[in-house]
């Protein structure tokens, strides 16, 4: 099942970059930002990259490079190269966004000497030494739904996937999104982060006041030790894709504010 997913994977990133290119260039006669000009993008569990489609529209229209990282979930160490690989990509410094687990990857590909500001969004932010799981066994989410595969992999149950992931979005979308939701492996969820690059890294941090996945309160507790510049919005767990321009400002907010290092 793991070959026959990292195949599916694979393709998904060559056609996703074909399509990230072909997007780009249509924008291309927008002007230039002042700051960091390149955004890089990292999904969390059960999803892909194409939720970010509404944050990247924005951020295109007011300028910005925009890459979105599909990262396989097959392994925690995986979805760093992945991440870390489309970070090399990029002409100039980085502003890296993770959302919930993405945002574990993001603290860990974000030592990449081209990242810049790092910007949290409903996400995992773990010390050294932590995972996503230690994280949310600390502090149990409100949701209920995450079931596990027979071969060690992770999924919400489609019956409590609106209410636990995206109670902000009509019920058709997210009754799709739960049928095509990305499997996640038990070794992404748990393996821990060697160096957290919040330590070294100015950081922004969207806290979802509605969150069932992330405890609220963890998410606070997580900004205030990275010392993050820290927004709440009374969203879902998916909130950049139920507030995209609040997360789309708060991303430019990290690009115009965070140092600029060639």
């Amino acid at each position: 099942m793991k070959k026959l997913y990292a195949v599916v994977t694979l393709a998904a990133v060559l056609t996703g970059t074909t399509l990230l290119l072909k997007r780009t260039g249509r924008v291309a006669a927008a002007a230039a930002p002042s700051g960091i000009k390149n955004v890089v993008l990292v999904h969390g569990a059960f999803a892909d990259g194409s939720g970010w489609e509404a944050v990247a529209d924005i951020l295109m229209k007011d300028g910005y490079t925009v890459a979105v990282v599909q990262e396989p979930e097959t392994s925690f160490a995986e979805d760093v190269k992945f991440t870390k690989a489309l970070i090399d990509q990029q002409s100039g410094p980085v502003v890296l966004v993770g959302h919930s687990y993405g945002g574990a990857v993001i603290t860990e590909a974000g030592n990449d000497s081209k990242v810049a500001a790092l910007v949290y969004i409903a996400a995992f932010a773990p010390d050294a030494g932590e995972s996503s799981a230690t994280l949310a066994k600390a502090m149990p989410p409100a949701g209920t739904g995450i079931k596990a595969t027979p071969d060690g992999y992770l999924y919400i149950d489609p019956a409590s996937f609106h209410a636990d992931f995206a109670a902000n979005l009509p019920e058709a979308k997210t009754a799709f999104m739960a049928v095509s939701q990305v499997l996640f492996s038990t070794d992404s969820f748990t393996s821990p982060v060697t160096t957290p690059a919040w330590k070294s890294k100015p950081s922004w941090f969207m806290v979802a006041t509605a969150d069932r996945s992330i405890n609220p309160d963890q998410e606070r507790m997580m900004a205030k030790r990275a010392h993050a510049k820290t927004i709440e919005v009374n969203s879902c767990h998916a909130a950049y894709m139920a507030f995209p321009k609040e997360t789309a400002k708060l991303i430019e907010d990290a690009a115009t504010s965070g140092p600029v290092h060639q």
